[in-house]
């Protein structure tokens, strides 16, 4: 997989809208010139990556994580540190007590128990591996964070069975503090165990590391006023139940000088968060490949992101297993780069964009609800091959779309838009749609070959359609279910047959061939002023009638346009008559 990061100037150019366009999008950095006809923007996107979406692909391109495994380590070489108020006691010689501090000085598993007023500090040698069993322990710092690891190379803190620990800290650090959660690490950490720990980050973040972060097991309530679990090299969670709520973001990974970091994966565990900026916030990549993921994103009005996101990828998004819900204010699931959906199930209510990927969104498999957005599915390339998608959106359903926006006049003959290259293809799956704007949408091509692919809407044109591209729209294979308002000839090998038709929300629509046999039925999702069907029922040249809860509205010839309501490539009007172009 290519790595990382890369910023690519990509100059494309639109024509302008005349009837029925695709969406643009608002671009945060371009120049732009202009001519009598045209304006053309250059926009910057970034993190370019190839086609290889999985999660082995990307996660075989990121570094390895470091975890402390619990075979590693015996409790039976525990030492024991007893926590009394504002003091502690021990009989190791590596552990030593300053009023309130407890600092451990060597490598080996240590027994914490009891409230300290305090701070427990490990500053270990480079290479040694420090193992914390939280044993009914309580500690509250007042001036700093609760534990502390300065130095170590690896550090595990376990929670003993059947216990409830709880770490808390300062209520402010300086702008320069360096440790600024309630755990802190500059070492690999590794929390695991059957108990509880409750972590208030009272200062900034709950519990944070500058090198890997992983969560094997433990019921872990983090509650902070930023980040509530940040792993700056990466955050892993491979087990555990975590609930957490975060003023800032809930889950980070924030490395951006080794493109091989900065990366979150999820493979087990239950995470329930709240955030008031994004649910998941990687430099690099979001990889779930199994657990329940439970994301409220965008809880505070006041949160210093201004479009907090549920998963936000600075590369690669990728989905694989697990339960995902996203409840965000602004997109869903998002990457600077592209996305993969290969497994798992994924509901999103998003206040934008449902999942929008800069590059390429591909769902090969798994069960994906858009139940609320503004655009459902979008990207510059946006390929679906399998598994079940279904998208409700106030405005275009799935868009094909570039960050370009271009105005003036020109373009595509007959009226249209030009086509910039955007692909979108259904080649597999079930797609279904029920959009206020266009259905499909692309500022390039459509392409059909397999599939299933239900629209509704919009329920009136109004300068939106059904389905729109600036360039072709292909039907190869698959079925194809429209009720909506404008529709677009397609070209390709398949046939299809189309009639001017309206009617309701529920109501059901057929199409039967001469003899009567029913070739394809559809329930409409809104109201409608045509319908659409292409699928392998359909002769070439043959008479199809189309009926409405059962009344016939319409007898139609494969491939012929309706009088009224369908549209050439690019969006303008295809007049009344004629064969396929």
């Amino acid at each position: 997989m290519l790595r990382r990061l890369t910023l690519t100037a990509v100059p494309l150019s639109v024509a302008a809208l005349v009837l029925a366009g695709c969406a643009t999008q608002t671009v945060a950095s371009s120049s732009s010139t202009s001519t009598t006809n045209e304006e053309t923007t250059t926009v910057e996107t970034t993190a370019v990556v190839d086609s290889d979406l999985t999660a082995d692909a990307v996660l075989a391109a990121n570094s390895d994580v470091t975890v402390v495994d619990d075979d590693e380590w015996s409790e039976s070489d525990a030492v024991d540190i007893t926590l009394s108020g504002s003091s502690a006691s021990s009989d190791s010689d590596s552990v030593t007590a300053d009023g309130a501090t407890v600092t451990i000085t060597d490598a080996g598993v240590f027994r914490l128990s009891g409230s300290l007023d305090g701070q427990v500090v490990v500053a270990a040698p480079d290479d040694a591996q420090v193992v914390l069993i939280l044993d009914d322990a309580e500690i509250s710092a007042s001036d700093s964070p609760a534990i502390t690891v300065t130095s170590a190379d690896d550090v595990a803190i376990a929670l003993a069975d059947g216990t409830t620990n709880t770490v808390s800290d300062t209520s402010s650090y300086a702008e320069d503090a360096a440790a600024n959660a309630a755990i802190y690490s500059d070492a690999d950490l590794t929390i695991t165990g059957t108990g509880a720990l409750e972590v208030s980050g009272n200062g900034n973040d709950g519990i944070a590391s500058t090198d890997d972060l992983v969560i094997v097991s433990g019921e872990i309530t983090v509650d902070a006023v930023d980040d509530t679990l940040r792993g700056k090299d990466s955050l892993t969670v491979a087990g555990g139940t975590l609930a957490l709520d975060a003023g800032g973001d809930a889950l980070k990974s924030d490395q951006d000088e080794d493109a091989t970091q900065g990366f979150i994966v999820v493979s087990g565990g239950d995470v329930t968060a709240t955030s008031g900026d994004d649910g998941f916030a990687a430099t690099t990549d979001v990889v779930i490949t199994g657990g329940t993921v439970d994301l409220v994103a965008g809880s505070d009005a006041s949160a210093a992101d201004a479009s907090p996101k549920g998963l936000s990828a600075g590369v690669v998004a990728v989905i694989e297993g697990g339960n995902v819900a996203i409840d965000a204010v602004d997109d869903g699931v998002h990457s600077d780069g592209s996305i993969g959906i290969g497994g798992g199930a994924v509901t999103v209510s998003a206040g934008d964009d449902g999942i929008h990927a800069e590059q390429t969104l591909e769902i090969r498999d798994g069960d994906v609800t858009v139940t609320e957005s503004v655009e459902g599915l979008e990207a510059a390339a946006i390929a679906v091959s399998g598994g079940a998608v279904d998208v409700t959106a106030s405005d275009d359903g799935v868009n094909a779309a570039s960050g370009t926006t271009t105005t003036g006049q020109g373009g595509m003959g007959g009226g249209g838009e030009a086509d910039t290259g955007e692909t979108l293809t259904v080649s597999g799956g079930t797609l279904r749609v029920v959009a206020g704007g266009d259905g499909l949408d692309s500022n390039g091509s459509i392409s059909f070959t397999g599939g299933t692919t239900t629209v509704a809407g919009p329920s009136s044109a109004g300068g939106e359609g059904a389905v729109d591209a600036n360039g072709e729209i292909t039907v190869d294979g698959g079925e194809v279910f429209i009720a909506g308002s404008v529709l677009v000839a397609p070209t390709g090998a398949q046939q299809w047959v189309a009639a001017t038709a309206s009617g309701s929300a529920g109501d059901t629509v057929e199409v039967t061939d001469a003899s009567g046999t029913v070739i394809a039925s559809f329930q409409a999702e809104q109201a409608f002023a045509a319908v659409f069907y292409s699928g392998p029922g359909i002769t070439d040249g043959g008479s199809y009638t189309i009926t409405v809860n059962g009344t016939a509205v319409a007898t139609v010839t494969e491939g012929t346009n309706v009088s009224s309501g369908m549209a050439g490539p690019g969006g303008g009007n295809g007049g009344g008559g004629g064969r396929r172009p």
